[in-house]
């Protein structure tokens, strides 16, 4: 017995010692010995899920299915299936009779933000060359582990990444990749000594270049008409010092900006603030009152100058790290109901060639991508699809600084697990495979490349008690 306890220990230490010096699992870095008995489990799923009570879907607010595919995407691991399809879909893509060769595929051409001359026009207009990017995840609600893979990712995989409204960070410009700085209620990072917005650092900023547009955030999808909220532990110093508030204390944005109560208003900051850095300036906002969106779409046919280069739409379904319950589930509409919506509206008033939209709101896989471009957007924006693809297990322990896979933690501790090295080539391959699978889906209906997706492309499945009936969507 003393001889198996001894080689038993051994072998613990050899595991341990395996673990700690690893890169690529975090949650072995984090856990060393223990964390096995996670993968091993979900190794083994597939084979006790026969006998399980929880189906592939039942996960909430991201079932196991789609996680799944942002993994293995991320990992570079086979997504193809066995056996036939899982998915009960609300809606399908009508594939072309003839779909394209490959050699009659070309490549995507990527879409201009902002326009050069005329009313409201910028002096450095951007060339996105990427239609699915990175959503908005402060530093300080994310780790700076997190924020450094996501920068040196971004730039590997060829997309954007935005702020969010927590500041610009040195770690988001590590990685050299294209940003897009947000402006909070709250204007962390653009904001003088008594919280109002700053021109001079709004120049400072704009210098930048890998600072490629301004984003003004009216709202976001888990928490319409509140600000954002930063727990006082995850308030360090270096924080408080690029968003201006003390160490320690509750980092809350007021419920909207002072000094945007209308449109006139609006309008005015928009052309404000793109006089002053030269770039392009979009809007973040969640859609409640569709009066409003016809108003302000008016307001920008009759005020070119005030007009945004870019919306983006986040549905009531987004995320967030803290949120009242309350808000996240029952107020503002899902991004299945807002998008057709804002981008019929668009067309209406005639600014489909004026203003760019970004959809985002649980876009994480590629039929709902796909699904976005064939309603009208012109991108799309994801902000928990990379947090999964950084390694993060929906833990649901965003709030509270002691995420176990370092991607939201405080803890010294658990960031060290997080590699950014090996966690910026993962987000580089879910950028990619998302693309790349999203032009699969283009092939099949018949396009050569994912900017002609339209309407009739996707139908909409309704369940009746008598079965299916199909309508466009």
């Amino acid at each position: 017995m003393l001889v198996f306890a001894v080689i038993v220990i051994i072998g613990l230490a050899l595991v341990y010692l395996h673990d700690v010096r690893q890169t690529q699992h975090t949650i072995l870095r984090n856990f060393p010995v223990l964390g096995h008995v996670r993968y091993f489990a979900e190794t083994w799923g597939e084979y006790m899920r026969q006998y399980q009570y929880l189906p592939d879907w039942a996960e909430r607010p991201f079932n196991r299915m789609e996680r799944s595919w942002v993994y293995r995407s991320a990992k570079g691991v086979s997504n193809l299936i066995s056996f036939g399809s899982e998915a009960v879909p609300s809606f399908v893509f009508r594939n072309a009779t003839f779909p394209i060769l490959d050699e009659e595929k070309k490549a995507y051409p990527g879409k201009q933000i902002g326009i050069a001359e005329g009313p409201g026009a910028c002096r450095q207009p951007y060339l996105a060359q990427s239609f699915f990017n990175i959503s908005g995840m402060s530093y300080g609600a994310l780790s700076h582990a997190a924020v450094s893979s996501l920068s040196r990712g971004a730039k590997m995989g060829g997309v954007y990444m935005s702020t969010g409204e927590g500041g610009l960070s040195r770690f988001h410009l590590e990685g050299d990749a294209d940003i897009v700085m947000q402006i909070g209620t709250a204007k962390y990072g653009v904001r003088d000594a008594d919280g109002n917005l700053s021109d001079d650092r709004l120049r400072e900023i704009a210098a930048l270049p890998q600072v490629k547009m301004f984003e003004v955030k009216l709202a976001q999808g888990a928490k319409p008409g509140k600000g954002g909220i930063l727990p006082g532990n995850k308030v360090t110093q270096e924080i408080a010092a690029i968003r201006g508030i003390p160490v320690g204390m509750p980092s809350i944005s007021p419920n909207r900006h002072k000094d945007i109560g209308n449109l006139q208003e609006l309008g005015e900051f928009i052309a404000h603030v793109r006089e002053i850095t030269g770039k392009p300036v979009g809007v973040k906002f969640v859609l409640g009152d569709p009066g409003f969106l016809d108003e302000w779409f008016h307001d920008c046919t009759e005020n070119p100058a005030h007009c945004p280069d870019y919306i983006q739409i986040d549905g009531g379904e987004g995320g967030t790290g803290a949120a009242p319950e309350s808000l996240a589930d029952y107020v503002g509409l899902p991004i299945t109901q807002a998008l057709p919506y804002v981008t019929a509206m668009r067309y209406e008033h005639g600014l489909h060639k004026r203003i760019r939209i970004v959809a985002s709101g649980k876009l994480v896989t590629p039929d709902k991508v796909a699904w976005a471009l064939c309603m009208g957007a012109d991108f799309i924006s994801s902000a928990r699809g990379f947090m999964f693809s950084l390694g993060c297990i929906q833990a649901m322990k965003c709030g509270s600084g002691r995420c176990p896979t370092g991607v939201t933690s405080v803890d010294p501790k658990l960031i060290k697990g997080l590699d950014p090295a090996d966690k910026a080539v993962r987000v580089a391959r879910y950028a990619q495979k998302m693309r790349e699978e999203v032009e699969i889906i283009a092939h099949s209906c018949g396009l050569t490349d994912a900017s002609f997706f339209a309407p009739k492309h996707v139908t909409e499945i309704e369940r009746g008690v008598a079965g299916f009936r199909t309508t466009s969507a």
